[in-house]
């Protein structure tokens, strides 16, 4: 079953649920606000999504901004990141959709459309 990791109040993560359900895709819904990732989760999610740790902060929110982590995070080891990213859900890029074998964060309908297209959902 694939996990949808959103933050429900998030316009694009509404969209992406949209997009979930229009599409017929089963998954299963945390809240990240409520239910923030770990930071085990976060490292496995890191690993599997095979992009760089800063991609998975949320630039746009207020806790990013007020933190300044735009002149912070160069300076960070990757440790330091995934340690500071699992203090609050709100820090997280959302929204995240974790299958068994992808890791897709942000919403773009090109990538999920490729990496769903014909694939049997009851494998993801």
């Amino acid at each position: 079953m694939i996990k949808f990791i959103c933050y429900p109040k998030c316009t694009t993560c509404q969209r992406a649920q949209r997009w979930l359900d229009d599409n017929s895709v089963n998954y299963e819904l945390r809240d990240i606000k409520t239910e923030r990732p770990s930071r085990k989760e976060l490292a496995e999610w890191n690993e599997k999504s095979g992009l760089p740790t800063r991609k998975f902060f949320n630039t746009s929110g207020l806790l990013y901004k007020s933190l300044d982590l735009k002149n912070k995070l160069p300076g960070m080891t990757e440790d330091e990141m995934l340690d500071l990213l699992a203090t609050d859900g709100m820090l997280v890029k959302r929204p995240i959709l974790v299958g068994e074998d992808f890791v897709l964060v942000g919403f773009k309908v090109e990538q999920w459309e490729k990496l769903l297209e014909g694939v049997n959902n009851e494998r993801i």
